[in-house]
């Protein structure tokens, strides 16, 4: 539609959560969403649409009332923010006063519209939305990528992992990390030069995603000469039978002394300790693990304790 222009993602694209415990602003706003080509869901309070979240997570778009009963407005838009911080907040009020453009703003709220809008202003306030966060998007992907091994670069890796980690506690199912160090890899690139080091690193990184589950894993070049393997929705089991194909994989292109260390370990709730307390200690104690490898004679996978 032209509303969004070429440079923007088709509107069938683009879901989005209405909550308000009115009615009749619910019908008012799904009428409008629905002329005009956007999927959504409803939600009557802020419980309810934690609860659709939980069983979607691919809202682009929440528009959420501030005075409703159970869970407010503004406590919804902190728990978003909190669990799913690439979903975009319009807040809407009918109590101006309450709360101001700004306070919702600073909380975290993309936009702000005060009761009774048109249909006009919530479709500008939805294209413009909408056209920052494929801005954003864009722009991620320029700089989420590493240019020599073609993975994700440490830069998506701090982003993955936390998205990750909450998205496997709310759904129940087991996260794994790898972290996979070339042994040797500096006398390696001292005695046959950066061209050929640049090969090994290429090799492992092709070997990485040959490995990886579509959908389920992530692979990282990490830094230098250490790699990152995310592994979600599984087992012990199959974590360590993949990076044993890695491993294996690896070996075959015979790269010299070179051979890979594998730190193996798995992300345990702590609830004592907040979120990124406890994904530090996932990656200290994975890290600890993959040096331990190393110092324990190299080309070994440890699992963390």
């Amino acid at each position: 539609m032209t509303l969004l222009g070429k440079d923007l993602p088709a509107i069938k694209n683009i879901k989005i959560l209405l909550v308000d415990d009115d009615p009749v602003i619910l019908t008012l706003m799904a009428s409008i969403l629905r002329k005009n080509g956007y999927q959504f869901a409803s939600a009557s309070d802020g419980l309810e649409a934690v609860k659709k979240l939980e069983q979607d997570d691919t809202f682009s778009i929440v528009i959420t009332d501030i005075n409703m009963p159970r869970m407010n407005g503004m406590e919804l838009l902190k728990h978003i923010l909190e669990f799913y911080p690439q979903t975009a907040v319009i807040v809407t009020t009918g109590f101006s006063r309450e709360y101001s453009y700004m306070d919702v703003i600073k909380a975290g709220a993309i936009d702000y519209m005060t009761k009774p809008f048109d249909t006009d202003e919530l479709l500008a306030k939805l294209h413009r939305v909408i056209r920052e966060q494929t801005m954003v998007e864009q722009l991620e992907k320029m700089s989420i990528s590493d240019g020599l091994t073609s993975l994700y670069n440490r830069r998506y890796f701090d982003l993955k992992i936390m998205e990750e980690i909450h998205r496997s506690s709310r759904h129940h199912y087991r996260i794994f990390l790898a972290f996979i160090d070339i042994d040797n890899f500096k006398s390696f690139n001292d005695e046959y030069g950066h061209q050929a080091g640049d090969e090994v690193l290429q090799t492992l990184g092709s070997i990485m995603l040959n490995c990886a589950r579509r959908g389920g894993d992530w692979a990282f070049r990490y830094g230098g000469d250490e790699f990152a393997m995310l592994l979600t929705e599984t087992s012990e089991e199959q974590a360590l039978m993949i990076c044993e194909r890695i491993n294996s994989s690896y070996k075959e292109n015979n790269f010299g002394s070179t051979s890979l260390s594998f730190g193996l370990g798995e992300f345990h709730r702590h609830e004592e300790l907040d979120w990124y307390k406890d994904m530090h200690l996932f990656l200290k104690k994975t890290d600890d693990a993959m040096y331990k490898a190393k110092k324990g004679g190299k080309n070994k996978i440890v699992i963390a304790d």
